[in-house]
Order: structure tokens, then sequence, then C-alpha cells
């Protein structure tokens, strides 16, 4: 499923225009409506930039009322301890907050730092290539792990075609790439039955996933072995383990997709091994520390130099799985704001789940008007529910948002955030 976003200001017009390939959504400020069962397909076609505002238009407008609105919504008791802020792309204003410099539980929200941190530092089309290299014994081959984590079936069976008829006993995979610990003090092991995360190494078949590619199934403990091992069930080795070489002969070779397409599905999934492998590979490339806990601290200071106020922000991770961090809705809104307005961050938009129709929303915004026009990244925790993202409302605003509830019930909270950014919509 692909789907593109594109926000930005260009002579005083803001620009807006949303598609979903496969999901039957279409959606943009020109007022295209929402067409959500049955499916269709629609193909994306050349550039094309409605303005969302005026162009005559020379006064922002006033906000007030919709204020009052929010600060009405921000007092529903299924929101907890609530946080938040919306600001109006076009003009810059705040247009409404509670406490917004206030550090709280984000869950996956972290993931927008990390997906801004790796768009500055890599750039969108960003691969990884992992090499299969002659071994220093007769009949052993290294596989040079590289940071790709979302290996597909389909690579295997290409590393094995390409490695046919060359008479392999042994299957070593080089992991020395990371050398520090994959598996953070601050997570829980069950969550690796759970599916949630595990051992993140420099070579996995779909994030560790067992029996699949997608979703929340168990996580193999020894994803990089697994690796070495599928390779060799491909060309009948009967040795597999973990090695270096000194030999630099390739003999085969896969490349990921762009980082446009691996955030997408690690927004899309809320994917925690994605972002920490994100993470780890800037840092990897930058010859720094490449345990949870310092590659988190490298985001920061990224996002620092790039001119984001930390102020009060404390993240151990980067895929937001730990209870230890602590990030505002200022700084969530701040990145998006930005994605919203300058085309390096641009990508992270795109990536973003569309209300109603794309992963972790697909199934949210039932009857409200804020389907197919929200785009957000959700977060989700015990007693923790957190919503970021961007919508065009029926004014032909658009707003950005980050919305944060700590000590709350997840579902009746969920409800709460998305009547919230359904106000936004509809103004």
């Amino acid at each position: 499923m692909k789907k593109a976003l594109w926000v930005s200001s260009s002579v005083g017009a803001l620009v807006v225009v949303s598609s979903v390939i496969g999901a039957g959504i279409w959606v943009n400020s020109s007022g295209f409506g929402l067409n959500h069962p049955p499916a269709q397909t629609a193909e994306m076609p050349a550039p094309l930039f409605s303005s969302a505002i005026d162009p005559a238009a020379t006064e922002v407008p006033d906000f007030d009322a919709l204020a009052e609105q929010l600060n009405a919504k921000a007092t529903d008791s299924r929101l907890g301890t609530f946080v938040g802020i919306a600001r109006d792309v076009e003009s810059g204003e705040v247009v409404w907050q509670h406490n917004p410099e206030v550090a709280v539980r984000p869950a996956s929200a972290t993931k927008i730092l990390t997906a801004a941190m790796a768009l500055y530092q890599l750039g969108a089309n960003d691969t990884i290539t992992t090499d299969v290299v002659a071994g220093d014994e007769a009949g052993t081959v290294v596989i040079k792990a590289a940071g790709d984590v979302t290996i597909s079936q389909e690579q295997l069976d290409d590393l094995g075609q390409q490695l046919a008829g060359q008479n392999i006993s042994k299957v070593l995979i080089d992991t020395s790439i990371w050398p520090d610990a994959a598996f953070a003090e601050t997570w829980d092991p069950v969550d690796i039955d759970a599916g949630y995360i595990t051992s993140v190494e420099p070579a996995m078949i779909e994030g560790g996933r067992l029996g699949g590619a997608e979703g929340d199934l168990p996580r193999s403990h020894t994803p990089a072995l697994d690796v070495a091992q599928a390779v060799a069930d491909r060309v009948g080795a009967t040795e597999v383990g973990t090695g270096t070489t000194s030999n630099q002969e390739v003999l085969a070779s896969i490349t990921s997709d762009t980082l446009v397409e691996r955030l997408a599905r690690m927004m899309k999934d809320s994917d925690n091994v994605m972002a920490e492998g994100l993470a780890k590979e800037v840092a990897a490339k930058q010859g720094k520390a490449t345990d949870s806990a310092s590659t988190a601290q490298m985001t920061l200071e990224i996002l620092q130099q790039h001119g984001f106020d930390l102020t009060g922000v404390s993240i151990v991770d980067n895929s937001g799985l730990s209870f230890d961090n602590l990030i505002t809705p200022q700084l969530l809104d701040d990145i998006l704001t930005r994605a919203a307005t300058e085309a390096e961050l641009k990508p992270l938009l795109i990536s973003l789940p569309i209300a109603h129709g794309t992963g972790t929303l697909e199934d949210r915004y039932e009857g409200l008007s804020g389907a197919g026009w929200v785009r957000a990244k959700t977060g989700t925790l015990t007693d923790t529910s957190a919503l970021a993202g961007v919508v065009t409302s029926q004014s032909g605003r658009v707003f950005t948002f980050a919305f944060v509830s700590n000590e709350s019930a997840i579902l009746p909270a969920r409800e709460a955030l998305d009547e919230m950014a359904s106000v936004l919509r509809d103004y």
C-alpha cells in the first residue's frame, strides 16, 4: 500500500494533497471526499497542488472559537493527565495549548523524533546493502550485516540464487558493525515473545518476526543467526555461526528499500525494531556507540543541532518502548510543523498513518469527521496514549497537533484523542 502527502509553504499559499492507493481514500484540499468502503485504486497523478488557503487572504483568522472547543475537550476525564498543542501551519500561530512544555511519557510518538533525525542524517534515498563475501576457509561465506532489519524471504531467495553452485558448507554472519548491547535495559524480555521487540541486530528477517512479515508476531531470540541459517538452508550448508573474514570478495548482495519506504513501514505498524535499527544505522555511520541509550542521546543531539528546543526532554530509546522516555508536546509539534514547511522532513508526513484508512489508525475514527483527513503517529503503553500529526480543516487551514494522555485507560483515551483531532478537522 502506497500513500503520499505534500504539505508545503509556497508564495504564501499552503498546499496539501493526500492519496491512498488501495485503501479507498482520496483526500485533497479542493474538496474530494472520503470513499471508504468499498476499496478502490487511485493512481497518483502528476505533481498536483491545490491551494488550501485563499491566496488573497492576508489576515490570520480568529481561532478563539476553536480554542474554546479544544479547551472543553481537554477537560475530558478519559484523558487523565493531559498535555497538548495545536498550530496553524500557514501562519505558524499556536491556536491552542495546554501545558505544551511539560514532558510526559510519549510511547511510540517518540518515533517522530527518530524519523526526523534519520532524515537529517541519512537522506530520503538512503539504502542498506548487505554483502555476502568469501570466508577465510574454503567452503565458507560470511554475511556482512550492515543494518538491514527488514530482510525479506524473497531477498533471501535472491541470495541463494546468487550463491548457487559455489559448494558452500558453512555460513557465518558478521554483526560487528553494531558492537554494543542489542537489547536495552529498560525493555521487558517478555515483549520478545509478545511481538513488540527483540535484540536489535544488524541483519534480521522482517524485524525478527516468526511466521510472517508484519504485525505483532512473536520475535526470534537469535535474529542475526536466523539470517545465516536461512541462507545456509538455501545453499545446502550444514554449519552456521558468527564470525568475520579478511576477504573482501563479494559473492552476492541485496539492497534494502529507501529510507522513505522504510519510514512508511515503520510508522504504519509502529515497528519498534525498525526505529531502533534506524538509530543504530546512523550511529554506526558516525562511529558512535550503538546501544539504545547512546543512540537516543545522539538523536537529541542531532535535533538540537537543527534548532529544536529540547527543554525537559529525555529519552533512553528511539522506539518509545521504554517507560523512562519524557517528551514535550511542544517538541513533537515543532518537528511536525518543520516537516510541513521544509522539504527535508517532508517524508515524515508522508509516512504517517491515515485515520480510518491505514496502519495503526485503520480501525479508528469510525463515524468521526477526521476520518480520511487526519494523518498521525499513535503511541500506546500502559496508561499512556498519544496522537501527533497533521489535519486539513474544512476551511482549508492545515493544523499540526500533538496530544498526549498519561495515567489513563487506553481505549477511552484513544477515543477522546480522535475526537480532539476531529475538532481541528471541523474548523
